[in-house]
């Protein structure tokens, strides 16, 4: 993958919570440039919110090392299209999702199977025919929207070392999840042949919080 523009023009502003397009206007070249590379940022996945007009967020992960960027784009087309569901929105809908849907979980649960470090929230599961899947919970009272807790994802890219998707998954989502793909990388780092970078302090502060 060759370095992407818009990726180097995030990655020298610095990261942040949210961003000015205005901000773009003068790393671009142009103000035109600039919405360009924004729309490419949204067509990767990078952005994961658009703010009021004006403002979007980044993900956290365009700030890993450009050769790093490949290895996250399935995870990122699988986040842009994942849909989220909910029935009564707390820990009972992930229950009835574990019982009913099929596939490979990811993200929050598996992560906290794998670390048993951070309380997971969201369900998240890969699945062969996400239509029939959403077709069940609605079947069974569940409603799409986006405050759901029960994510289902299509399927993208390689799945041959569960722990390996897990983490890079981890990884692209950013924020919160990137703690969870340092405590992977800590925990289960002989399973892994790609790493991401992380601050050394934010190493040593999962680290150190670890269940010993």
């Amino acid at each position: 993958m060759k370095v992407e523009p818009s990726l180097a023009v995030v990655q020298s502003l610095g990261q942040k919570p949210v961003y000015r397009t205005s901000e773009f206007f003068g790393p671009a070249g142009s103000r035109a440039t600039a919405y360009r590379f924004i729309r490419r940022l949204q067509e990767l996945g990078f952005v994961s919110a658009t703010q009021r007009r004006g403002y979007f967020t980044v993900r956290s992960s365009a700030f890993q090392p450009y050769q790093t960027w490949p290895h996250l784009l399935p995870s990122l087309r699988a986040l842009k299209q994942a849909r989220y569901f909910g029935r009564a929105y707390d820990e009972s809908d992930v229950n009835y999702a574990r019982r009913s849907l099929s596939g490979m979980v990811t993200l929050d649960y598996r992560a906290y199977e794998l670390t048993q470090f951070q309380t997971p929230r969201t369900f998240s599961i890969y699945a062969e025919d996400p239509d029939q899947q959403a077709q069940s919970l609605r079947f069974a009272g569940f409603s799409e929207g986006t405050k759901g807790r029960v994510a289902i994802l299509p399927k993208e890219g390689g799945f041959g070392n569960e722990i390996q998707r897990v983490y890079l998954d981890c990884l692209a989502f950013g924020g919160r999840s990137a703690l969870d793909a340092v405590a992977i990388e800590l925990l289960h780092g002989d399973q892994l042949s790609i790493r991401g970078e992380f601050p050394t302090d934010l190493v040593l502060k999962v680290r150190e919080d670890l269940p010993r």
